[in-house]
């Protein structure tokens, strides 16, 4: 009977490896854990490395459980783990949450907790609601160190790390501060004051950072123009490479002729004063002559009438004009064609009188015989009879 019993427990242990190993204990129903209600919903979480998370481990929200973990799968790009946990359908996520692997005691088991983003995170304001088979990617998901990893570190820090170095850092750090008292205590106070300065101007700065950034993103937009006329003045400054004597020596004449200039001005400096004060006089006279000279120019350009006489004088009668016509072909031809004699007083009058003009007398011409200068001008401008 007993060979009977082991018989059947062995078969049963056999049946059950076969058909499924230990990923059917995994699967079996544990008493206890997080009630998930009638309407849960699964949510995949994505990690590096899950440790030794396993099925059926806790999903908390600030300690407190709300689900469990259901499966543990290789992600799609066969780096990753990525884990399905089944979440109580109560329980408000936002859409950016952020799931991380803890542990509960030092020694304890593993869970899952689910949370909104870090408040001092600022870019990562709750948004939305985790919806169902919704997948929280790898960026916002971490894990905590390991006590194994955590006594590694201490290891390797006692063993071969920097203890054994700590008392001769020790040692140079009093040999340096030693006898220099003074000096760090001014460092640090010159330290604060260039710190207390940078925070009183923390907005200048700011501005001049966006600035920058304003002239930076100028530069990279006109990226293409810069280029161009870099490569425009390539030539220019190959021409200046080539004559770079030339210009030095135009330079070192230019510093020559300077010395000579100074050297002529200073040698004729007493001349050049002299000359000044001779002129102060006629200057001053200028200067006393006030608004006189200014007037007396009006009039040269109108004399012998002010711009005044305009003003006396009503309508455009001023707008006269005078043809003066000094050719002696038109002169003498207006003499053939005039019926009177300039010389009215000496030859015989011809028919006719002519026209009354004033006799001025003409210093050589009719001398004496009542002839004058208003009867040549009467012959010159044609007189005729009435």
């Amino acid at each position: 009977m007993k060979k009977l019993l082991l018989g059947l427990t062995a078969l049963v242990l056999v049946s059950g490896c076969g058909s499924g190993g230990f990923d059917g204990v995994y699967n079996l129903p544990l008493p206890g854990g997080a009630d998930v209600g009638d309407h849960p919903y699964r949510v995949k979480a994505r990690f590096k490395d899950v440790l030794d998370l396993v099925p059926q481990a806790g999903v908390k929200v600030n300690d407190v459980p709300v689900g469990r973990v259901e499966r543990i799968d290789l992600a799609p790009d066969g780096w990753t783990a990525e884990v399905t946990l089944l979440v109580n359908g109560d329980v408000q996520l936002p859409a950016n949450a952020y799931a991380n692997l803890r542990q509960s005691a030092l020694l304890g088991e593993k869970f899952v907790e689910l949370g909104k983003p870090p408040r001092n995170d600022q870019t990562q304001a709750s948004a939305g609601k985790l919806a169902d088979n919704a997948t929280i990617p790898i960026e916002r998901t971490n894990r905590n160190p390991e006590v194994e990893e955590v006594f590694g570190a201490l290891s390797m820090l006692l063993n071969g790390g920097g203890v054994a170095q700590l008392q001769n850092i020790t040692k140079e750090l009093n040999a340096t501060f030693e006898g220099n008292e003074q000096e760090i205590k001014a460092l640090l106070g010159n330290l604060d004051t260039f710190v207390g300065e940078l925070d009183e101007h923390k907005a200048e700065i700011v501005r001049a950072l966006d600035s920058m950034n304003r002239l930076a993103g100028t530069l990279a937009q006109q990226r293409d123009k810069i280029s161009v006329a870099l490569t425009d003045l390539e030539p220019g400054l190959k021409v200046l490479a080539e004559q770079r004597t030339q210009l030095v020596t135009l330079l070192q004449s230019l510093t020559r002729l300077s010395d000579v200039a100074v050297d002529t001005v200073n040698r004729s400096r007493d001349d050049i004063v002299a000359s000044l004060k001779a002129l102060q006089p006629t200057l001053t006279k200028l200067a006393e002559s006030g608004q006189n000279l200014p007037k007396s120019l009006e009039l040269l350009l109108t004399y012998p009438f002010p711009d005044a006489a305009v003003d006396g004088i009503k309508g455009d009668y001023t707008n006269a004009f005078i043809d003066l016509d000094l050719n002696l072909g038109n002169v003498l031809d207006n003499l053939g064609r005039s019926r009177q004699t300039p010389l009215e007083g000496i030859l015989p009058p011809s028919q006719g009188t002519p026209l009354p003009l004033p006799n001025l007398p003409l210093p050589g011409v009719g001398q004496g015989t009542g002839s004058g200068l208003g009867d040549i001008l009467g012959g010159l401008l044609g007189g005729g009879r009435k």
